[in-house]
């Protein structure tokens, strides 16, 4: 109960923090981005089980790789030809062009 209580407080507070840090951030070009892609690098990572289900098939690329984003994850699926329907309506929202560059981007 204690760990799910903590869970809902640093929810709670990572929206608030995240737009009051902004003020006191110094150079703000790239700041919302920059928070974007750490977010999806943990959505990546914390969310493996749910995105291994849905989005590929058995025998395609994992997600979860610590530091990789979820659009890298699906390029690498795109190569392999493993994903699911779900899995392909997310490329096309993304872009397939958006998920194989990210491949290459450093993460």
């Amino acid at each position: 109960m204690l760990g799910f209580l903590l869970f809902i407080i640093a929810y709670l507070l990572f929206w608030p923090l995240s737009l009051l840090n902004f003020f006191f951030v110094e150079d703000k070009k790239g700041y919302f981005r920059s928070s974007a892609k750490s977010i999806d690098i943990f959505a990546c990572r914390e969310f493996r089980t749910f995105w291994n289900k849905k989005l590929i098939t058995k025998n395609g690329y994992k997600f979860g790789k610590e530091g990789e984003t979820i659009s890298s994850a699906l390029g690498k699926n795109i190569l392999l030809g493993s994903l699911t329907k779900t899995g392909k309506v997310l490329v096309w929202i993304l872009s397939e062009k958006h998920c194989l560059d990210a491949i290459f981007e450093i993460h």
